[in-house]
């Protein structure tokens, strides 16, 4: 079932000639309303004349055509904060420009309702109430100055400050919750004791709207009176998003050591201590269960990309249910920012490198067959890993091989054009045309488990080891036989074509490179063409034209010479 809710909304001019409030609602359906939610704001223009006008229509029209146009990966505070910035912009541009609307700025109240949780934005002295068990529970603070002399007058508004400051909120929600977003018109004139009785006494929303509006003015009030009211009728199944950014406001554990506890999980062992991240293998001693927990090293505090990048990892992590990787388990009740999943006895494939372990070439066609369903499994799910390399690699004592951390993985299908996506990978196993910052794409992970292959047969590099500070030029691939002369030419083949310089001289698909794989000597796939030597070393080339040159006229001379 999906989110459900009732909504009403009155906006009165009261004695003034002109109502500079306005209020909407914006209550889409199906993948929208998953994905963005309900939207309701009330804004109430300041400036006089027609300038307070159009800063509240445009104020709010603006954010709810424009909320849903905001990528659907970012949080709503993210979105609404985009979105009224560039709207503060226009209000700030449209005053200067024209004499008629100088000084015009608005308040700016919004509710967004999705799945299972509520966020608010607030700028100014319109006001948002929730109305739960019979209690009217007020949601926002007022941006006036304290002074008695200027308590009236806006601190914050939109229109007032090249940089708009807005208050954001969020929590979770229940059915038969009622929020109530109203402007100063209502609130200032009707106390808080009186709009609960009139919320109370009109079980529908429009009622209940068009009473507290109208009942302002009864009382005396001198200003516009807006009020919108919105009613949760049913709540969705829980939705995984919405739940871990809840988790964001959760503290970061202190940095911990074996024999501590974290919610009742002992830690075992520090897996992995680096600047950012913290890995440990704890236990659960109600079951016995060996786990690994994730999170940010204790300095990461307060680093809103950082936690953001976790969360979005575990979210990622849950979505992928395969053997050929690490399950998450849910933390019920977890009083810090961390997940946990699934702990798995073995060693990564560059470990046992390190180790001076052998991989036959039976043994590395085997691994890379399993590799490249794991990352099909993953590109399934329009998911690119974008660090596929043999530490993000694990061999289990149980034999399965599985993809370690999705830290920097990209969702495709979430993924707008143009998003920044940061540093992709490690060097040595990057595509040639990763270093000019493309598009992510599958065929990337592709190339990475040429070299992966590559690295294990021969702890060697098709193009060399390339270190974060270089800027490589890339040649033609070293053949693996120079490293073992033992690897079969149909397996040279394959690993050649999966590295070549050119993306469209590669696999397209994780499909057709294990073809290639399981079909080996029985169906082998040709030599790469091997480029010029103008494009494979012009430095070379022009030595080696320099060298003939050379030569012949040294012959010429001589002949000349008789």
């Amino acid at each position: 079932m999906p989110l459900n809710v009732a909504v009403g909304h009155s906006s009165l001019t009261g004695p003034r000639e002109r109502n500079e409030d306005f209020c909407g609602i914006a209550t889409p359906d199906g993948q929208e309303l998953e994905n963005k939610g309900i939207i309701a704001a009330v804004a109430d223009g300041i400036g006089g004349h027609k300038g307070g006008r159009e800063a509240a229509e445009y104020t709010v029209r603006g954010l709810l055509a424009d909320y849903f146009a905001t990528p659907d990966t970012w949080s709503v505070p993210r979105a609404i904060e985009t979105v009224s910035t560039a709207l503060n912009r226009w209000v700030i541009a449209e005053g200067s420009r024209n004499a008629d609307l100088a000084g015009m700025a608005t308040t700016l109240s919004a509710v967004v309702l999705r799945g299972r949780r509520f966020y608010t934005a607030h700028i100014g002295d319109s006001r948002i109430y929730r109305l739960q068990g019979g209690r009217l529970q007020r949601l926002t603070v007022d941006h006036t100055w304290e002074h008695p002399e200027l308590n009236n007058v806006l601190s914050r508004a939109i229109g007032l400050d090249p940089r708009v400051l807005m208050d954001f909120a969020d929590g979770e929600l229940a059915v038969d919750d009622r929020f109530l977003l109203v402007s100063d018109g209502v609130w200032g004139v009707l106390p808080d004791a009186l709009m609960t009785d009139v919320l109370l006494d009109h079980p529908e929303p429009q009622g209940a709207a068009a009473a507290l509006t109208s009942l302002a003015l009864a009382h005396g009030g001198h200003d516009n009176a807006s009020a919108v009211v919105v009613d949760v009728l049913a709540l969705p199944p829980a939705n995984l998003r919405d739940s871990m950014e809840g988790a964001a406001n959760l503290p970061l554990p202190p940095k911990l050591r074996p024999a501590h506890e974290l919610d009742g999980l002992v830690i075992e062992e520090v897996l992995h201590d680096s600047r950012e991240t913290l890995l440990y293998r704890v236990s659960n001693p109600r079951n016995g269960q060996q786990l690994v927990l994730k999170t940010l090293q204790p300095g990461m505090a307060g680093d809103a990309s950082a936690t953001a990048a976790l969360l979005m990892e575990e979210w990622r992590a849950r979505r992928v249910v395969s053997p050929f990787f690490p399950q998450v388990i849910p933390a019920d009740h977890r009083s810090g920012l961390y997940y946990l999943m699934t702990w798995h006895a073995g060693a990564t494939l560059q470990e046992r490198l390190d180790g001076d372990q052998h991989f036959p070439v039976g043994e590395v066609v085997r691994l890379g067959v399993a590799l490249l369903k794991a990352i099909s499994a993953l590109h399934r799910l329009d998911i690119v890993h974008r660090d596929i390399k043999t530490d993000n690699i694990h061999l289990g004592q149980d034999g399965v091989l599985r993809i370690l951390d999705l830290g920097v993985a990209v969702s495709l299908a979430e993924r707008k054009v143009g998003d920044p996506i940061g540093q992709a990978g490690t060097p040595s196993y990057m595509a040639p045309e990763l270093f000019e910052n493309p598009e992510p794409e599958f065929g990337h992970d592709l190339y990475a488990a040429g070299v992966t292959l590559y690295h294990l047969l021969t702890r060697k590099y098709p193009y060399g080891e390339i270190e974060p500070f270089q800027t490589p030029k890339f040649g033609e691939p070293a053949r693996p036989t120079r490293w073992r002369p033992e690897i079969p030419g149909w397996l040279e083949n394959v690993l050649l074509k999966a590295v070549a310089l050119e993306g469209k001289d590669r696999f397209e698909t994780a499909e057709e490179f294990i073809l290639a794989l399981e079909r080996g000597a029985a169906r082998p796939i040709a030599a790469p063409a091997r480029q010029p030597l103008l494009q494979r070393n012009p430095l070379k080339f022009w030595k080696v034209t320099a060298g003939i040159s050379l030569a012949l006229n040294l012959v010429l001379w001589l002949l000349l010479m008789r």
